[in-house]
């Protein structure tokens, strides 16, 4: 005990800075402590679904995290492919020893007005999809808007999560993106995230717009 401090006296009092630096160390170690138990490594199956903007947005994230590591990946669009994207050009103008990038779709239902066509258009690129995945040297593949082609039946579901389950890859990373993801789809996957829609600039009038819609 120190000459300063006498028996019933207590410590003098942390400053707002050492509280802190306290706080974090106990933070720090027990980080730590879970991370330590981290060792394992798989292809994961990766849902982004919600009414909320951002889901493609994001899987257009990942798939340039995996060209920045130098990373084989792909993109199948299964129903906006007829569109001239940013992702799409920046791809496949700077991108394309890379990122191989197939647009199959031919645009929304209300546009095509022709189920048979959309069925059609809904298989191709599921096939094409599964060419990349069975692939061991694509390490990612990016499935854009494939939910919604789920969600009309343009493909069969248990023929999807049964190819997932059995054919893909040990290593491969599969994202899968678009509102009303399927519940067995959502119980197959690793990561599923919701995006929640709370506030739009469309409901206001205004148009998607380049640089954040497409």
């Amino acid at each position: 005990m120190s000459d300063e401090t006498k028996v019933g006296e207590s410590a003098p009092a942390l400053s707002e800075d050492e509280r802190h630096a306290k706080k974090m160390a106990k933070k720090k170690a027990a980080r730590d402590r879970m991370m330590a138990t981290k060792e394992g490594e798989k292809g994961l199956i990766i849902v982004h679904t919600g009414a909320g903007k951002g889901k493609s947005s994001s899987g257009f994230g990942m798939i340039l995290r995996c060209v920045a590591h130098g990373m084989p990946c792909a993109v199948v669009q299964f129903i906006k492919g007829a569109w001239d994207t940013g992702e799409r050009r920046l791809l496949t103008t700077h991108f394309g020893e890379l990122c191989q990038f197939h647009a199959m779709g031919e645009g929304f239902t209300w546009e095509t007005q022709d189920k048979a066509r959309d069925i059609a258009a809904a298989r191709a690129g599921w096939e094409k999809a599964k060419e990349l995945i069975r692939d061991p040297s694509i390490r990612m593949v990016l499935l854009d808007e494939i939910n919604i082609a789920l969600r009309y039946d343009y493909l069969d579901e248990a023929e999807v999560l049964a190819f997932l389950r059995d054919e893909k890859p040990a290593m491969t990373h599969v994202v899968l993106t678009g509102r009303n993801a399927r519940e067995a789809l959502i119980e197959a996957a690793d990561l599923v995230t919701e995006m929640t829609l709370v506030k739009h600039p469309f409901r206001s009038g205004v148009k998607g717009q380049a640089g954040v819609e497409f």
